[in-house]
């Protein structure tokens, strides 16, 4: 089901015990794509705030972090795909909003607002490596009248089958309800972020379905925060504007014990907060990707999960 409302999301998501944990909670592969072809969008400039408009790129100082993302993966036991970037495809090294991985074995492909990124979702090798390599059913969101940018707009608790859906320009109602069925959701909860976001990825995240990380203010609704605390029993970590503003919330938990930032955000965390995330039973590791962040994502943007 789609809930609405603060009201609804707190009857619905607070009979946890229908929403027990017993889907893989992290990933078992990623996917990346390397920073060939890497620019900063002028389309994709005009609703991301994030992005570093006019800067120039060191493109040799961005494949090396790069190199780094991957090997801190693989360092941490999380196999990797590598995709080539191509020319004209200036945001393909953010592959987590096209691309994206269900149970049972369906890849989903999204619904991009920016022509740039729709072109990314064609790409044919991408398709054939989970079709044919993998033996997954494409899930192609990209042919629907819809916006759906899959893990951008749409934060997931793979463990208990709930989608938390930031409804802004890069999703529609259309969007999140096809999302919602593509991703086998148990719930859906649909609300508003205020103007200034552009994906929930940076203001929200879930850690490997035992605890969130979240922004309240942007989240338009002020009580939002409290069903997300009575839903993971008080493990919430809340974020301030320099934290948010530095990519804290778009981390990732790529192992039920590990969590990934940028270098980035973990020069801005308080040490409070790593306290808080240790005491829930997390390792804390970074990587230097402030060239790769000059195109307004961050280390959650540049991974596609394999579940």
């Amino acid at each position: 089901m789609i809930v609405t409302s603060v009201v609804e999301a707190g009857e619905i998501l607070g009979r946890s015990d229908e929403y027990p944990a017993d889907r893989p909670a992290t990933m078992r592969g990623a996917i990346l794509v390397t920073p060939h072809g890497f620019r900063i969008s002028a389309q994709s400039a005009s609703d991301n705030h994030y992005m570093q408009a006019g800067s120039d790129l060191d493109l040799e100082r961005a494949h090396a972090q790069h190199h780094d993302v991957v090997t801190t993966l693989l360092r941490l036991g999380v196999p990797v795909t590598l995709f080539a970037g191509r020319d004209g495809l200036d945001d393909g090294i953010y592959p987590n909003n096209v691309f994206a991985t269900a149970t049972p074995q369906r890849f989903i492909v999204g619904a991009m607002r920016h022509a740039v990124r729709r072109r990314e979702a064609e790409r044919a090798d991408v398709r054939s490596f989970f079709e044919t390599t993998l033996g997954y059913e494409i899930h192609d969101l990209s042919r629907a009248d819809c916006v759906a940018e899959l893990s951008g707009p749409l934060v997931l608790d793979r463990a208990r089958g709930i989608g938390f859906c930031g409804v802004t320009e890069r999703v529609d109602n259309a969007g999140c309800s096809l999302m919602h069925d593509a991703f086998g959701l148990r719930v859906t909860w649909r609300f508003v972020l205020v103007p200034a976001e552009y994906h929930t990825n940076l203001v929200l995240a879930v850690l490997a379905g035992r605890a969130c990380v979240v922004h309240a203010t942007s989240l338009q609704d002020p009580g939002a925060v409290e069903v997300l605390r009575s839903l993971y029993g008080g493990r919430i970590l809340l974020l301030n504007d320099e934290e948010k503003n530095h990519f804290v919330g778009n981390c990732l938990a790529v192992t039920e014990k590990d969590i990934l930032f940028s270098r980035t955000a973990t020069r801005a965390l308080r040490s409070e907060s790593i306290g808080q995330l240790r005491s829930w039973g997390f390792a804390v590791h970074d990587v230097e990707i402030d060239e790769l962040e000059k195109g307004g994502g961050s280390l959650r943007c540049l991974i596609a999960e394999i579940f």
